[in-house]
């Protein structure tokens, strides 16, 4: 017992070491892949290039975009925008289409990017394509958080676990939020898993919802594929309109 417990306060000390302190390094503001260094665009600015839809099986119907609006009173359920070339993408006029993913698979890394929901819209962001981000219109809810709402590590396949966020720290429809996390990948020796994927630190439009969350496994709605050392980003296109834009990523180094 007491060796299990030095290696499970070692292992805790292990994956709070690659976070930076939050007291002091504490920023608002600009996002940071401004000012800091190793941070690099996943859109280019003009097209879908780098991306693919979930399968391949159809073209999607994911747009780039120069601008996207919502209208509160006349269309709340959904985005307003013209497709052209642009640093914004959006899921549709009717934001039921086939998640996008990422060509490039990563590692350990961080992660930010903005985004922006419709009234009631619900999206995700998988790292790995496999370990989900809820992305939920809960601005304004002052009941319980559940595993489904806005910045939720959702729950697994067979509906138990999910870790609601701290806080709701949501902003309204029509709003850019950020999310930004930091993310250790699970590993593996001689094609055994030894360590399970953690989400070590998780901010919302600034605020801390989630530190140091272990994730046994791919939650639910996953991508159709094994748990690895490294693995795409995707993003869910079929539950109501989102749009994207900024998305930046930093690998960091495996320790």
């Amino acid at each position: 017992m007491a060796c299990r417990l030095a290696f499970l306060l070692c292992a805790a000390a292990a994956a709070s070491a690659q976070v930076p302190d939050l007291y002091t390094g504490e920023t608002h503001g600009d996002p940071p892949f401004l000012y800091q260094p190793g941070w690099r665009a996943l859109l280019n600015g003009r097209n879908l290039g780098g991306w693919h839809v979930a399968g391949d099986k159809q073209p999607g119907e994911w747009v780039t975009t120069r601008a996207v609006t919502w209208k509160r009173i006349f269309d709340p359920k959904r985005l307003t925008f013209t497709p052209t070339p642009g640093d914004r993408i959006v899921n549709g006029r009717e934001g039921r289409t086939l998640d996008l993913v990422s060509d490039e698979p990563f590692g350990d890394c961080e992660l930010y990017l903005e985004f922006m929901l419709a009234q009631g819209s619900n999206s995700g962001v998988y790292l790995h394509g496999l370990y989900e981000i809820q992305l939920f219109d809960s601005f304004g809810f002052v009941g319980e958080l559940m595993p489904g709402d806005n910045g939720a590590i959702y729950r697994l396949p067979d509906n138990t676990g999910g870790w609601p966020p701290r806080t709701n720290a949501s902003r309204p429809p029509g709003a850019w939020q950020s999310l930004q996390v930091r993310f250790r990948a699970p590993r593996f020796e001689g094609g055994r898993k030894t360590a399970n994927a953690r989400f070590l630190r998780v901010l919302l439009n600034e605020t801390l919802i989630h530190e140091n969350v272990e994730v046994p496994g791919p939650t639910g709605s996953h991508g159709r594929r094994a748990e690895t050392p490294a693995g795409p980003l995707q993003l869910q296109g079929d539950h109501g309109p989102v749009a994207f834009r900024n998305i930046y990523i930093r690998p960091l180094p495996a320790k």
